[in-house]
């Protein structure tokens, strides 16, 4: 028959490897944190390339490695959407999805003519992004 600390210890040993592997999917992001665009608006009509300007209250900037409560880094999402079970995943990189690890704050990106839309979403360290999201509205610009 175990004992009572047999069973508690053996409960631990289970438990307690969950508990320390936090998924970085869940890092948190504070009551009122927003990113948005500093210059662009939706409904805008601008030449390319396109300078855009990224946005952020109520938490602060770091590059991609960096694991800083309150801080994160910006990720520019280009006529795509990103929902459901992919803001539990790290963010993809490529030519719709374009990182800024190094912690910066705007970008100059060539868009074709046409209409296209646009939304930033903090990622965390690994490009994952908080919880709850930190994420603009996404807006619609037209380049010339």
């Amino acid at each position: 028959m175990r004992s009572y600390f047999q069973s508690s210890a053996m409960a631990l040993c289970l438990v307690l490897p969950l508990a320390i592997s936090v998924n970085a999917g869940e890092t948190p992001s504070p009551d009122g944190a927003k990113v948005y665009f500093i210059n662009l608006k939706d409904g805008d009509s601008v030449k390319g390339p396109v300078f855009i300007q990224f946005g952020l209250t109520g938490m602060g900037v770091a590059p991609a490695g960096v694991e800083k409560e309150k801080t994160g880094h910006h990720h520019l999402i280009i006529d795509e959407t990103i929902e459901g079970e992919e803001l539990n995943e790290a963010i993809p990189a490529d030519d719709n999805h374009k990182h800024f690890g190094g912690g910066q704050t705007e970008t100059t990106v060539e868009l074709a003519p046409g209409e296209h839309t646009l939304q930033l979403v903090l990622g965390d360290w690994s490009h994952i992004p908080h919880n709850p999201p930190v994420m603009s509205e996404r807006i619609t610009i037209t380049v010339e």
